[in-house]
């Protein structure tokens, strides 16, 4: 992994956290785990109103930056404010949820090691059946709305994505300094994909290991956050920046 190729290569992983207090715990010691790594954790509390943050702040010097949020502002936002403090070679973004498995770094930063992409998603349906899918997303509206979403993307950014809105969005840091963030809430994640194809960057995918939860287990998107990234699309791709 990252030692074998380059002992000097850094991986900084953003983790945004919004009372995650059942997982973050959890999600904390996988990636703490895991070995031939050099990782720089940046962990963002976005005004959690549970023990998340007195949980993160049990990890001590374990974890290298903590940022703390005086609001909820939303993923977006928590993004935006651990951008000023990363320092890796590569970054990746992290859900505080166990929906994805930090056992699957290794493949999502491989491409970029090796200098073959410079931005890489981890896909939650790529090379999967549709009754992996039907177990993985918890509901079949969430298939339908996430199949809509990414044919629109990649109609609209030429991209060929089977999974546009994945947590799991890995670049080079130098892609990640070129891309001025905006938007404070899930909207994230259409603004960047929309940011990075009007740079030019084809994104690569990779298939990854999912488990998703459903609203009672804390499941935070919603259907106005669907309507919110069409939007947001179409706002980057042709009136703004």
């Amino acid at each position: 992994m990252i030692n074998k190729n380059n002992p000097k290569l850094l991986l900084s992983i953003i983790i945004p956290c919004y009372n995650e207090e059942k997982t973050i715990k959890l999600i904390l010691k996988k990636i703490l785990k895991l070995i031939n790594i050099n990782k720089q954790i940046i962990v963002v509390n976005d005004a959690s109103t549970d023990k998340s943050l007195n949980l993160i702040k049990k990890f001590g010097s374990k974890i290298d930056t903590v940022i703390n949020h005086k609001y909820n502002l939303g993923k977006g936002s928590c993004i935006k404010s651990a951008k000023k403090k990363v320092k890796g070679d590569i970054v990746l973004i992290q859900d505080a949820d166990l929906e994805y498995n930090p056992k699957d770094y290794k493949k999502l930063i491989n491409p970029i090691i090796k200098h073959r992409h410079q931005v890489v998603y981890g896909s939650r349906v790529l090379n999967k059946d549709r009754f992996d899918n039907l177990n993985n997303f918890t509901h079949s509206i969430r298939i339908f709305a996430n199949y809509t979403l990414t044919l629109i993307n990649n109609i609209i950014n030429n991209q060929d994505l089977t999974d546009a809105h994945t947590c799991y969005k890995v670049f080079n840091i130098h892609v990640f300094k070129k891309i001025k963030l905006i938007e404070n809430d899930f909207a994230f994640c259409p603004e960047v994909t929309t940011k990075i194809s009007n740079l030019g960057y084809k994104i690569h995918e990779v298939p990854i290991n999912y488990k998703g939860r459903n609203y009672s287990q804390g499941k935070k998107i919603k259907l106005k956050d669907g309507f919110k990234a069409l939007f947001t699309l179409i706002k980057y791709r042709f009136f703004s920046n």
